[in-house]
């Protein structure tokens, strides 16, 4: 006890009705206090420079008296925490785990002595904070109304933010000040196919700010466990953003039995972007893996049946007719359509490309019977998930992928029938076990049956879970679409490998797409949360390609496209396009097939959110590192210094940059390869076009790479 009092005095300082809690580095200061009506305020400095005026805490509850006010403090108590932790797979081999803890304990001695945790950790990049419901005789089952956690801002600043929808986050970006934000911007935004705007003044988390004082603020969520998504609605006037909870079909935010915890709020800051995007803080939030066995998860890299769906060549369904019943149709008897892409023909095909060139896996959408009328009618029985259209032999084609040493894919589209789904789960992943399936996609597109609930509410959340406990159980990995955006779960359930949880690079088929500042924005606002399936590789930009009439197109040059390998980090990468692109184009695909998914090292070279990013990063258990650079609209050009690569060794750089005459738009698929010897003295120059891009590969050079290559001349 005379321990915990020392150690509780030498990190938090109490100023009358005030507490004080600096981080580790001294550069972050929590201040938490009651207000005369015991009402829960804190507050966030960074360096002297307030991040954060204070802003109330608190949950309300349903037909009861909510936890806001009437608090008095019964206990605190402060601990100091130093670890470092391995992640199954991830952005470095080791992550460290440093913070300052303060829990507070609040009682309201006036309704049944009632009492709450709130518990802080602050880290050297940030804040993290819950409320803890523990288990207490005058309160066991509760229902969320609503909550009242408020971030109050300094001014007006610039925001990286989209539209708050209770059903989509697959809106592009809008970078405005905090008083411009309009989110009924959203409503043309009509290719996206269920939308649920919440107010005009809704944005969603993660959350990217750039104050007038010049600091960087992100605000998110992470263990997302039990409990909405939360959005946020933005006061245009005072710059105060209060947490907005997704309602299910009856307008509870959430139902909770003690004891109960919420997911943490978290909030990063740095006056360095760079320093946002290197933050572990939401994945050291999150609990410490629960899996005993991780042999069976690996990071892959995969093709598939799937850019032909979105580029017009190919269908996912087998025959071009209405109004199936799954139960009740004979699939042998309906007249194909010619178009179907997951065929035994094309899988096989699709199967020797990848193992010609090094791939782990082959991704096969449209393989199962349903697919005739499976969107936008609101239908229970779409899918069951095991039935192969006539076309698809799966017996035969799992012979024939073990043969090549290549492992396929499932899909699992619900069509957001998540009720079919969850009856079918467990036969559809005993199915996978069977045929040696080894990861999953599933997808969530349309509204959500149980009629009424939102993609991002309790239940929902609880689903998404629910699937990746499941699948672990049967030694399958999850790459979910359409999801609620990813909190740092990947830590404690390392197969889920990714999400796609944001605006894909598959709007670029049929859309007016991504403007060319999305990728440089993504990383700064849904990556922080987790991993991202974005599909990048595509070498085919324009869409006339395939059809003169398209006026559609990627919005970037084929550069950036495999720069995407490096700045968007998964586990799980796609290479999206067609094999016979590739094909077309064999020295910058070179790229795609050496790039690992796996990392032992990352270092932030350059940031600013909206306009560039230049990251490298080393591979895993190897001495091979890969930089990837991008810009949005603009040109850029950038000095990379090499002071990282082993100090012995010389390294072949393969620098594959926009040619002199390429553009997004005007000529996207313009690009040059250099070669050239360098060691860690070196530096390295390269010019990005509008909306372009520089992918590098640096590895030992060999004898033969010395005698080919000439040193590299400095600028």
């Amino acid at each position: 006890m005379k321990l915990m009092i020392v150690l509780l005095l030498s990190i938090t300082f109490l100023f009358g009705n005030e507490l004080n809690l600096v981080s580790p580095d001294g550069k972050l200061t929590l201040t938490f206090s009651l207000s005369s009506a015991g009402e829960p305020y804190y507050a966030l400095n960074y360096n002297n420079t307030q991040v954060l005026k204070a802003g109330r805490l608190g949950i309300k509850i349903k037909d009861d008296p909510g936890f806001f006010d009437n608090f008095d403090i019964s206990e605190i108590d402060s601990t100091i925490i130093d670890e470092s932790w391995n992640p199954v797979w991830g952005e470095e081999k080791t992550i460290r785990n440093h913070y300052k803890e303060l829990v507070i304990t609040l009682v309201q001695e006036k309704i049944k002595q009632r009492h709450i945790k709130i518990r802080f950790r602050l880290f050297n990049d940030g804040l993290g904070f819950r409320y803890e419901f523990p288990k207490q005789e005058a309160l066991s089952y509760f229902i969320v109304s609503d909550e009242i956690t408020e971030f109050c801002l300094t001014g007006d600043h610039t925001v990286f933010w989209m539209p708050g929808d209770y059903d989509s986050n697959e809106y592009p970006y809008f970078t405005t000040k905090i008083s411009e934000i309009n989110a009924l911007i959203g409503q043309k935004h009509t290719e996206i196919s269920t939308r649920s705007i919440i107010a005009e003044n809704a944005v969603q988390t993660p959350l990217m700010i750039k104050s007038t004082e010049g600091l960087y603020i992100n605000i998110h969520e992470a263990a997302l466990v039990n409990y909405p998504v939360m959005h946020l609605l933005a006061d245009k006037q005072r710059f105060i953003l209060k947490s907005e909870l997704t309602p299910d079909a009856v307008g509870h935010k959430a139902y909770m039995q003690t004891p109960e915890k919420t997911p943490w709020r978290t909030i990063i800051v740095s006056d360095r972007a760079e320093e946002i995007l290197a933050s572990r803080l939401i994945l050291n939030l999150n609990e410490p893996l629960v899996l005993e066995n991780t042999e069976w998860i690996k990071p892959q890299k995969y093709i598939g049946i799937w850019w032909g769906m979105h580029a017009g060549t190919n269908t996912w369904n087998y025959a071009d007719v209405g109004n199936i019943k799954l139960a009740d149709t004979n699939w042998e008897k309906l007249q194909p359509n010619g178009r179907h892409g997951a065929t035994n023909e094309e899988t096989k095909r699709y199967i020797d490309f990848a193992s010609e060139h090094g791939f782990d896996g082959v991704l096969v959408e449209g393989w199962n019977v349903g697919w005739e009328d499976w969107f936008g009618n609101w239908k229970e029985e779409v899918f069951d998930f095991i039935t192969p259209y006539p076309d698809f032999n799966i017996e035969e084609l799992t012979r024939y992928a073990a043969e090549k040493g290549v492992r396929l894919i499932m899909h699992h589209e619900t069509s957001s029938s998540v009720t079919n789904y969850v009856r079918r789960m467990q036969s559809a992943y005993e199915m996978m076990n069977i045929y040696g399936y080894e990861t999953v996609k599933t997808g969530y597109v349309g509204r959500i049956i149980p009629r009424g609930e939102f993609h991002d509410s309790q239940w929902m959340v609880n689903h998404y879970l629910r699937a990746v406990r499941l699948t672990a159980r049967y030694h399958i990995m999850i790459n979910s679409h359409e999801s609620c955006r990813p909190t740092g779960l990947h830590r404690t359930y390392p197969n889920w490998l990714a999400c796609e949880a944001a605006r894909g690079n598959e709007f670029n088929a049929w859309s007016e797409g991504n403007p060319p500042e999305h990728e440089t924005i993504l990383p700064f606002t849904r990556l922080i949360g987790g991993p991202m399936d974005y599909t990048p590789g595509i070498f085919q930009i324009k869409m006339d390609y395939y059809d003169k009439n398209k006026k559609e197109q990627v919005h970037t040059t084929l550069a950036k496209q495999l720069a995407l390998y490096v700045t968007i980090y998964s586990p799980l990468q796609m290479a999206a396009d067609l094999p016979e692109n590739y094909i077309r184009f064999p020295d910058a695909f070179q790229f795609i097939k050496d790039v690992p998914v796996d990392w032992d090292e990352t270092r932030i070279l350059a940031a600013e959110p909206g306009d560039y990013i230049m990251i490298a990063r080393k591979g895993k258990n190897t001495k091979n590192w890969f930089i990837g650079a991008i810009s949005d609209e603009n040109k850029r050009e950038f000095k990379i210094t090499l002071d990282y690569l082993d100090q012995d060794k010389t390294y072949l750089a393969s620098i594959y940059m926009d040619a002199k005459n390429a553009h997004w738009e005007k000529n996207p698929m313009a690009y040059k390869i250099s070669k050239y010897l360098v060691n860690y003295n070196d530096s390295l120059y390269i010019k990005l076009a509008e909306g372009g891009g520089a992918a590098i590969s640096l590895t030992p050079a060999s004898e033969e790479d010395k005698l080919n290559y000439q040193n590299y001349q400095k600028k």
